[in-house]
């Protein structure tokens, strides 16, 4: 599943309900994330929250396997003891997170 680059993080369980606390992809986001020059948070490009077809997701870069392993295991651990949908992110160009 991860093979593709990244994968998305649908806030939605498998059956369709939504997880609780309600913004845990922005939890998990900012765990990851640095303050820069400005004062302005600043996401890390291998894990980002993101909104796709109007539902909150967290784009997570396969790169971040390597970079920091203990970090995607968590997520991915996290993702799928929730039973959270997980897919390859398929979107291109100016709609795709960078690579990591």
């Amino acid at each position: 599943m991860t093979e593709e680059g990244r994968v998305v993080i649908h806030g939605t369980r498998e059956d369709g309900g939504r997880l609780r606390p309600s913004d845990w992809i922005e939890r998990i986001s900012s765990t990851l994330a640095s303050f820069g020059e400005d004062h302005r948070l600043r996401y890390a490009d291998s894990v980002q929250p993101c909104i796709i077809d109007g539902e909150k997701c967290l784009v997570v870069a396969r790169g971040l396997r390597d970079s920091n392993p203990a970090a995607y295991e968590f997520i991915m651990d996290f993702a799928e003891s929730n039973r959270l949908r997980i897919q390859v992110d398929r979107r291109r160009g100016e709609r795709a997170l960078k690579p990591a």
